[in-house]
């Protein structure tokens, strides 16, 4: 049993700080498995998904939702805590320690474990191996808790940074964001539009690389219900896609740049997730940009002769452009349960700057199970 109880301890032990150190401390590549801490998302999260999807008002599950990302940071530093005291609880019943105080059973080795890993004391132990896992225990405990405390600021910082961008779009693509308000407010000169997608290129780039290095963030949901990273990503993606195609010179390879980036970042992200990864063979149709949406949307585009040339817009090429991105983008909404956005806003929804903050609630939240509609609208009209 003392071998068995060496072998398990270690295995823990070791689980425990290969997984810290791969979520706190590494800058991890998109392929990556981050052990424990892949597990428990995923074990997790689908339970946490299904309730949210049975609740009908919009505000309350947005409310819930919300509650996920922070809580689930919190458990895995408590299971992370977890592991350690029963992994030295093991080690120290294993080499039979001998406090001075308390009988050596293994129950009080678990206390003793618990007590020195949060640096309470060391149980005073008899034997040298004792004292050897205790002073181990002791340092990592204090590495532990300084990790913990150092890195809660990080991940806030770059949520912050992601919020930031998102914030700023809301005058400039309604709330929640599409390609035809992004298109409608673009500068009036090609150069002006050029550096506008050389800063949503520079943000798409900082999603990718501060979500690769903290997967967590991704479930962290925006300040605004009717705002998130997927629903500005895509919007943005979508009106790269457009000017692409209608522009020319300068333009038109900055919006390829900012495209190619847009879909960079759907892609790795659905790889770390463990989502499809290529849209289906055969599909011929972009389901979010039908007919009616794209006479509004070649409108804008006629509106703005200098520039976009219309006559390279048609409904089949942005469809196949579309495509390009639109399965890892569904996949990523269905996931994470947050809404595509449309290509026009919904002209009888007021942005969010429009609206005094005591009235905001009022409005129809864009940010939640976009698979159960009618589900949502009936909850809509009973809050409205």
């Amino acid at each position: 049993m003392t071998i068995l109880a060496v072998i398990l301890g270690c295995c823990i032990l070791a689980l425990v700080l290969v997984d810290a150190f791969n979520t706190l401390v590494l800058a991890r590549r998109t392929e990556h498995v981050f052990r424990i801490a892949r597990a428990y998302y995923r074990l997790t999260w689908s339970p946490f998904a299904a309730i949210a999807r049975r609740i009908q008002a919009r505000r309350t599950r947005e409310a819930f939702l919300s509650i996920y990302g922070p809580l689930s940071l919190l458990v895995l530093f408590g299971l992370w805590a977890i592991g350690l005291v029963l992994a030295f609880g093991l080690l120290q019943w294993a080499l039979r320690m001998q406090p001075a105080s308390i009988p050596g059973t293994f129950w009080n080795d678990l206390y003793l474990s618990a007590s020195t890993l949060f640096t309470l004391s060391t149980g005073d132990p008899k034997n040298a191996g004792s004292k050897l896992i205790a002073v181990i225990q002791g340092g990592l405990g204090l590495a532990f808790l300084s990790l913990v405390i150092g890195y809660l600021p990080v991940l806030y910082e770059s949520f912050s940074k992601r919020e930031l961008r998102i914030s700023l779009l809301d005058a400039r693509a309604g709330s929640p964001p599409s390609a035809g308000a992004l298109l409608q407010s673009a500068p009036s000169t090609p150069d002006r539009l050029e550096l506008q997608l050389a800063t949503w290129e520079e943000w798409c780039a900082q999603v990718l690389e501060n979500q690769l290095s903290f997967p967590m963030l991704a479930y962290f949901r925006s300040q605004h219900s009717n705002q998130s990273w997927l629903t500005a990503l895509v919007a943005m993606i979508d009106c790269a896609g457009v000017v692409s195609l209608c522009s020319k010179d300068d333009l038109q390879r900055q919006a390829d740049f900012t495209f190619a980036m847009g879909r960079h970042v759907l892609a790795d992200i659905a790889v770390v997730f463990g989502l499809m990864q290529e849209s289906p063979a055969g599909q011929e149709k972009n389901e979010r940009l039908p007919d009616s949406e794209f006479a509004k949307l070649h409108q804008i585009i006629v509106s703005r002769p200098a520039l976009f040339d219309a006559r390279r817009c048609s409904l089949s090429n942005l469809r196949s452009r579309g495509n390009l991105y639109e399965a890892q983008a569904t996949a990523l909404s269905s996931y994470f349960l947050m809404s595509l956005p449309s290509w026009i806003s919904d002209e009888s929804r007021l942005d969010n700057w429009r609206v005094p903050v005591t009235e905001r609630e009022e409005i129809p939240f864009a940010v939640s199970d976009p698979f159960a509609a009618s589900t949502d609208d009936a909850g809509a009209k009973k809050e409205s």
